[in-house]
């Protein structure tokens, strides 16, 4: 029997994934999780710190002897996906990489946990209510029933930064028929997925709003003023950043809160 097949010992490197992983009932299964790994606020904060979500404590995550460690694409960086390839065969957990680049995704992450968890007791019945959730919520939010916008996503100040049309984030903001600029592909992975600004691209006066969202950069109104100075025709907001770029059980909440944004 391999460790992957004993009492699981999930560690999360992913706070969307942590969260997901305690909707599915199996909070006393996790050993470790990041510093960013803040929902729900009672229930991780007994659970051990490992670093963040790039700069993780290799040495203490091994001494949790996790047999899974959940990660993600763009939130973990490869060398530590590598790091914990190269652990000892009796040591290494099972890694389970996950990448979603479309709301539907979010149907991909649960059957990845029932692959991994699904022979645990509960696990099954809350994935099931997890899908019907999200699926109820897809269904609800048609594009064509919302007005067309061109929309800057921002998530960082000093450089600004914003996101490609191929990121989860713009995917979810297109269900509302706002559409991100620049109309950009950044790739599979890498920072072209998360494009910087210069602050004088010339499509810049052809957004409509600016989003300026509530992470990863605490965007406040004291940034309003800054915003403008870059796209000087647009109205600009603050946005739940949770909600719309966090996958797992937040993402049927954000679906209806981005239909209430576009009303």
């Amino acid at each position: 029997m391999s460790r992957a097949d004993s009492t699981p010992r999930i560690a999360s490197l992913v706070p969307s994934l942590t969260e997901l992983v305690i909707a599915l009932g199996l909070a006393p299964r996790l050993v470790a999780r990041t510093g960013f790994c803040v929902h729900p606020a009672e229930v991780v904060k007994s659970i051990a710190k490992v670093g963040g979500t790039k700069d993780v404590n290799l040495d203490k995550l091994r001494r949790l002897a996790p047999t899974h460690v959940l990660l993600n694409v763009d939130e973990n960086r490869l060398d530590t996906v590598q790091a914990l390839r190269s652990w000892p065969v009796d040591e290494r957990p099972e890694l389970i990489v996950t990448h979603p680049l479309t709301p539907s995704d979010n149907l991909v992450l649960i059957d990845q946990m029932l692959g991994a968890f699904g022979h645990l007791d509960g696990v099954p019945q809350r994935a099931q209510a997890l899908r019907a959730a999200f699926e109820h919520e897809l269904a609800a939010t048609v594009p064509q029933r919302h007005a067309e916008q061109r929309v800057l996503y921002l998530i960082w100040r000093d450089p600004w930064m914003t996101v490609a049309r191929d990121t989860y984030i713009s995917r979810m903001l297109a269900l509302v028929n706002w559409h991100t600029l620049p109309d950009t592909a950044g790739g599979a992975q890498g920072a072209a997925r998360y494009p910087v600004l210069r602050g004088d691209e010339t499509w810049l006066g052809d957004v409509q709003q600016v989003l300026l969202s509530s992470e990863p950069y605490a965007f406040a109104e004291q940034d309003f003023g800054a915003a403008r100075a870059l796209c000087p025709y647009a109205r600009v907001r603050i946005v739940d950043g949770e909600l719309i770029s966090w996958y797992g059980p937040r993402a049927a909440a954000g679906l209806r809160y981005l239909r209430t944004l576009a009303a």
